[in-house]
């Protein structure tokens, strides 16, 4: 994304300089097969009945297509896009898009436990939600802020994911080395109203188009019993 705090210059930016963008940045080679989903978690929560409500964190690329993914799968309740990484003082737009504040664009996810779990949350990101073998950027965009991040809430969830990478990486899932990151989250920061649900809002902008909707329909492809085709809706 392009640091222009106005979504309609945003989208037409774009449309004149997507398709050089993709060429010039998109691997040279998949990451992995997509005809089929990555194995799940050997190691994980366990859904339980007596919680209604729990939190995760995730950063791998532009925060809209994160955020749109997120609300296609079951058992989620809001998603919200914003930063973490850094300080609350430069969790601003226009600061974080010049790389150097260490926040990543991230989502917020809310969900109901006794529904689905966080290595299944994890199943999806590392499924459809990003390439993890991409280091400081994600498809056309580039820089730190776009990095990808599990920030964990607590040592379960560290755990967790910890496992999961070296599960995958073991098996040789991805045909490039994980890159992702594994951080203690200290602090999330909504992003600006503009850019909650985005995507949602906008899915015939061309950047949504070739960037975010095809992560929808792997989505539902290779991970039916987790996707929902009306999504949850961010809500203030």
């Amino acid at each position: 994304m392009i640091a222009i705090p106005r979504p309609r210059l945003v989208h037409r930016l774009f449309c004149v300089t997507l398709a050089a963008a993709l060429a010039a940045c998109a691997p040279s080679t998949p990451a992995r097969n997509t005809s089929s989903a990555i194995p799940p978690p050997h190691i994980d929560t366990t859904t339980s009945a007596h919680e209604t409500s729990r939190t995760a964190v995730f950063a791998g690329g532009c925060f809209w297509g994160m955020q749109w993914v997120f609300e296609h799968v079951r058992g989620v309740q809001r998603v919200e896009a914003g930063y973490a990484g850094g300080q609350a003082s430069t969790a601003r737009y226009g600061i974080v898009s010049s790389g150097n504040t260490r926040h990543a664009e991230s989502v917020r996810v809310r969900y109901d436990p006794a529904q689905i779990s966080y290595g299944q949350l994890l199943r999806v990101y590392f499924s459809v939600a990003t390439d993890p073998t991409q280091r400081n950027r994600q498809g056309p965009d580039v820089g730190t802020q776009y990095r990808g991040v599990l920030f964990t809430a607590d040592a379960e969830q560290e755990r967790i994911a910890r496992a999961y990478v070296e599960q995958l990486s073991t098996a040789g899932v991805f045909n490039r080395p994980i890159v992702t990151r594994i951080q203690s989250l200290k602090g999330f920061y909504p992003a600006e109203a503009y850019h909650q649900d985005y995507a949602r809002q906008h899915p015939r902008s061309l950047y949504i188009v070739v960037n975010d909707a095809p992560k929808i329909t792997q989505l539902r492809q290779q991970l039916p019993a987790l996707y929902r085709a009306t999504p949850v809706t961010y809500t203030p």
